[in-house]
């Protein structure tokens, strides 16, 4: 992966400080703020010099070294992100876009280079498709309340799946309920995997919209998107793809998808909480009106009028979270570098949690279709979900109970919450027994 350096000519004769990437590349923290791995980062995965660049792994949890198993819900941060955040306030902070002194150009250039970062990693056509936005919940409400209110109309129909998000259901039934559209629910064959056959048959001139996740938070199903996309747009559809859990593990190539809108949040990437991004076609966003409305997204104002400018300034109205983008570039940049390694891993975890949680007596796992991300939904009997949570936090294990946003997907499973292991690159084979173990324990109490 080449690496385009944007900081101005002084900045580049300032020494930069740097520091070692688990894949033997460095990390630049310097205007640019990015990582340069090897030429061999992507041959070799070594899990625990990973696990040194992350020190909230250390901790102890009532004695026990700490398993985080709840990367689905937020995955942890390396500390280039942390010394990210820390040098950008401590040296560069300044507001972006408008200042002309050396801070604000500082800023604006590291601002603009992570949106590069985003473009690269989601293979845009262009960084002006990327907007940033705080999170994937805000993406969704975005694309609802700006493309769905000028283009829905009463009798359009929006298709939306069984496993999806809430953050993926409500913005939708909102702009339904305002336009007067339906919505028409797709649904899962046994293994959680969408029924493809239905969403064929529910295709018709009517659907405007086909909003569907790209990897379930619950099932770990990983959905067709490119076939679904194509099959929408024959149609006439617009396709909106929520890529919360897809962009965590594995790449994305929005241009190879050939969908309108992709969405995914910073926080799941190890990136830092509070920014996201949006991704849509240049000519979709062009004709979208503005969210929210103030700030850098003006151009002109006047009494008797105001104009807006282009994408994707058009969206980012105020302040934004500047130093978050930052730092969100850089985990991007981060973990592409380990990547394939990282993703094979992430495999070899999911099998070996898979097979060890299916020996135990009474542990029923949700999910179990062929394309999956390393996230393992399950049940016990006898065992609420929030009893196993608890006491496995006893033995330092840190999964999710409940229903995962996910109410709908749980009614149709006939559940009220389950427990949640998801896993990321960090973790190891070691925690995925550790799990086994005290799972094994707390069946034997009930």
């Amino acid at each position: 992966m080449q690496i385009v350096e944007k900081a101005g000519e002084d900045a580049r004769k300032r020494s930069a400080v740097t520091t070692d990437l688990p894949n033997g590349g460095t990390f630049s923290t310097c205007d640019a703020w990015v990582p340069v791995p090897s030429a061999s980062a992507a041959a070799t995965f070594d899990v625990e010099r990973v696990r040194a660049d992350f020190p909230i792994l250390s901790r102890q949890i009532g004695g026990h070294a700490l398993a985080y198993l709840d990367n689905g819900a937020s995955a942890q941060k390396p500390l280039c992100v942390i010394e990210t955040l820390n040098r950008y306030y401590r040296e560069h902070h300044a507001n972006i876009h408008r200042g002309v002194h050396r801070l604000g150009e500082e800023a604006t250039s590291a601002y603009e280079h992570a949106r590069e970062s985003v473009a690269r990693f989601l293979n845009a056509a262009s960084s002006r498709e990327c907007v940033f936005t705080r999170g994937t919940t805000e993406s969704v409400n975005l694309v609802a309340a700006t493309w769905g209110r000028a283009n829905l109309r009463e009798g359009d129909e929006i298709l939306l799946s069984t496993m999806e998000h809430h953050a993926n259901i409500v913005p939708w039934q909102e702009v339904a309920a305002q336009t007067g559209a339906g919505i028409r629910v797709l649904p899962l064959l046994p293994d959680g995997s969408l029924d493809i056959e239905a969403f064929h048959k529910s295709l018709s001139p009517r659907v405007k919209l086909l909003a569907i996740t790209h990897a379930s938070n619950v099932l770990g199903t990983v959905n067709p998107v490119r076939e679904l996309a194509a099959a929408a747009h024959e149609v006439g559809a617009r396709v909106f793809v929520d890529g919360a859990q897809s962009a965590a593990h594995f790449p994305v190539d929005v241009r190879a998808l050939d969908v309108d809108f992709f969405a995914f949040s910073s926080h799941k990437v190890c990136g830092p909480t509070g920014v996201g991004v949006l991704y849509g076609k240049a000519e979709i966003l062009n004709a979208m009106p503005p969210y929210q409305f103030g700030g850098d997204m003006i151009r002109v104002v006047d009494f008797s009028g105001t104009t807006y400018r282009e994408i994707p300034e058009r969206f980012e109205a105020g302040t934004p979270s500047i130093a978050d983008a930052i730092a969100l570039g850089v985990a991007l940049d981060y973990i592409t570098s380990l990547r394939p390694g990282a993703m094979h891993h992430e495999e070899s975890l999911l099998r070996r949690a898979t097979d060890a949680l299916s020996a135990i007596p009474g542990l029923r796992i949700l999910g179990t279709a062929s394309e999956k991300v390393a996230v393992l939904s399950f049940v016990m009997d006898k065992v609420h979900p929030l009893d196993a949570g608890t006491l496995l936090d006893a033995d330092g294990i840190a999964v999710r109970t409940g229903h995962h946003c996910a109410m709908p997907l749980m009614k149709t499973l006939g559940l009220q919450g389950t427990i949640r292991a998801s896993f990321a690159f960090y973790n190891t084979h070691e925690e995925v027994d550790r799990l086994a173990a005290s799972l094994r324990r707390i069946r034997g109490m009930f």
